[in-house]
C-alpha cells in the first residue's frame, strides 16, 4: 500500500484550493495511502507550502494545453484545454497503483477499495454514459503509456478539447471489454445529475462516496461566513446541492483557511469567507473539523428522510424534502 497513491491537479491557486479540501476529506476518513498532487508553474509559493502539509508529495509538472479551441468553444469552457497536465500522472512510476481525482471532488466517505480495481476503471459521464467521466479513475503509472497518450493525443487529438475525450479516445473499449472497470456512479456522482434525476439521487444518494462539482461554477467561486454557517449565492449557477456545498466550505474554513493565514502572516489574501448581514443559504450547525461525518451517520439522516417519502409527492416537494433532511 505504500506505493500506491491518490493523485490530483492543480494548475493555479484556485484549483490548488480545491486540492486541500480533496486532500482534508481523504485524510478526514483516514485513507491509509499516500496523496500526491501535480502542480502548474502558477500556483503560488504559499498555496505550495500549504498543499506540502497535506499531501506527502508536491511534483511541479509543465503545463499541456490542447490548443483545440474549436471543441472548447462548442463546450464554452475554454479553460479546459490545460486539462491535457493531467496526463503527466502515467509519469508517477514509483507508485504501482493510483486513483486520480479532479480537485473539484470531494471525498464523502474512506474510498480505499478503490484501488482494488484496474486501469482504466472510471464511472460513466451522465452526459454520454458510454463515457467514462475522467474525474476520477484508476490507472497504473507507466511511462509507456505517457508517451502512447501524447502521441494518441497529437495524432488523433481530443474530441471535447479536453483530456476526457482524449482518454476515452485512448482507453476506447472501456465500456465494453470489462464490467469490473465501471465504477458505481456514487464513486463519481455528478452534483449536475442531482436534479436531472432526483428520484434516483433520493434512492441511491446515502451511498455516495464521492461528489464532484462539474460545471463551470467551483465551490470556491462562491463566499461563505464561518459565523453562521452560511453561503452566498453571487454566482448564479445551481452546479450542486447546497449541503454538499457547504460540506466543502466548511472543510475549507475549518482546515484550510488556517494554513493559509500562516503562510500568509500579516499579508492580505482572498479566502472567500466574509461576513455578510445577508445570505441566502443557511446551514445547519457542522461538526469540528475532526469530526467528519461518518458513511454511517450520513445513511441514517438518509433513511429518516426517507421514511417521509411515499412515491407520490410532487417533484418540488420531493426537491423541498430533499433539502430539509439532507441538512
Amino acid at each position: 500500500m505504500a506505493d500506491e497513491a491518490f493523485v490530483t491537479l492543480a494548475t493555479n491557486d484556485s484549483y490548488a484550493k480545491g486540492a486541500m479540501v480533496l486532500g482534508e476529506s481523504l485524510r478526514g476518513h483516514h485513507t491509509t495511502r499516500k496523496l500526491a498532487v501535480l502542480i502548474g508553474p502558477h500556483v503560488s509559493e504559499q498555496f505550495q507550502s500549504v498543499l506540502k502539509q497535506i499531501y506527502d508529495e508536491v511534483k511541479l509538472v509543465n503545463v499541456l494545453d490542447s490548443g483545440d479551441t474549436a471543441h472548447l468553444a462548442m463546450m464554452k469552457r475554454p479553460e479546459l484545454g490545460v486539462t491535457f497536465t493531467k496526463l503527466h500522472c502515467w509519469t508517477l512510476t514509483h507508485y504501482s497503483k493510483c486513483v486520480f481525482l479532479d480537485a473539484d471532488t470531494l471525498a464523502l466517505s474512506n474510498v480505499d477499495e478503490l484501488f482494488d480495481r484496474e486501469e482504466l476503471s472510471a464511472a460513466p459521464d451522465p452526459g454520454w454514459p458510454d463515457c467514462f467521466n475522467s474525474g476520477v479513475f484508476v490507472f497504473h503509472p507507466s511511462e509507456e503509456t505517457y508517451n502512447k497518450l501524447l502521441q494518441y493525443s497529437t495524432e488523433q487529438g481530443s474530441f471535447d478539447g479536453g483530456d476526457q475525450g482524449v482518454l476515452n479516445g485512448y482507453f476506447s473499449n472501456w465500456a465494453t471489454s470489462d464490467i469490473s472497470r465501471r465504477l458505481p456512479f456514487i464513486y463519481n456522482l455528478s452534483s449536475v445529475a442531482i436534479y436531472t434525476y432526483m428520484p434516483a439521487f433520493l434512492k441511491y444518494g446515502r451511498d455516495a462516496k464521492i461528489v464532484h462539482f462539474l460545471g463551470q461554477t467551483k465551490p470556491w467561486n462562491y463566499t461563505y461566513d464561518p459565523k453562521t454557517k452560511q453561503m452566498s449565492r453571487d454566482v448564479h449557477e445551481g452546479s450542486a446541492h447546497p449541503n454538499f456545498l457547504l460540506e466543502w466550505w466548511r472543510l475549507y474554513s475549518s482546515n484550510v483557511v488556517p494554513k493559509l493565514q500562516e503562510q500568509y502572516g500579516e499579508q492580505p489574501f482572498h479566502s472567500g469567507c466574509v461576513e455578510k448581514e445577508s445570505i441566502s443559504w443557511q446551514a445547519q450547525p457542522q461538526a469540528s473539523a475532526e469530526n467528519v461525518l461518518s458513511s454511517v451517520e450520513r445513511k441514517q439522516k438518509w433513511e429518516q428522510g426517507q421514511a417521509d417519502y411515499m412515491g407520490r409527492d410532487s417533484f418540488d416537494n420531493i426537491q423541498q424534502k430533499l433539502d430539509t433532511f439532507l441538512k
